[in-house]
């Protein structure tokens, strides 16, 4: 397996894991439970350990496609740049959660760490969202929508 494949593997599981940890804190704050708090700070410390190898195995992707036809440099960086901020925000998060777990190995998660966490997976999980829309768009061109002119300006037909 390459590193693209990797890359192309573990890219959905930052934004589908956000998604329903999200879920789960929520859940955690309205029933006021410890233990859904501790799964979702764990879910969150894994999915800040594999937003950090997809990000490191993106640039090994794009090498991967850079000389395929329909393949946008604009595109791509604008997706590089919204993942150096997506994992930035998820890895940030995991660290939290990691942190949190091991402090309060032994106690209830207080429900202001629940509610740190709610507020922060929102963030970071829009981000990494936002990031897949972008990655995407750069081999399917379905939905890239209107050609933009530096994609134009790239690949003249």
């Amino acid at each position: 397996m390459s590193l693209m494949h990797l890359h192309l593997l573990l890219n959905h599981f930052p934004v589908i894991g956000a998604l329903i940890g999200i879920a789960l804190v929520a859940t955690a704050l309205i029933r006021r439970s410890s233990e859904l708090s501790r799964v979702s700070l764990g879910l969150f410390a894994a999915l800040g350990a594999i937003s950090v190898i997809v990000f490191l195995t993106g640039e090994p992707a794009e090498e991967a496609i850079e000389k395929l036809p329909g393949f946008s440099e604009a595109i791509t960086e604008k997706h590089e740049e919204a993942a150096l901020f997506a994992t930035v925000a998820m890895a940030a998060l995991g660290a939290l959660a990691l942190g949190a777990l091991a402090w309060f190995r032994n106690r209830d998660i207080p429900r202001w760490i629940a509610t740190l966490t709610f507020v922060m997976s929102l963030g970071a999980g829009t981000a990494m969202s936002y990031t897949a829309m972008l990655g995407g768009q750069v081999r399917h061109t379905e939905v890239r929508g209107p050609v933009t002119d530096a994609a134009r300006t790239e690949n003249p037909d």
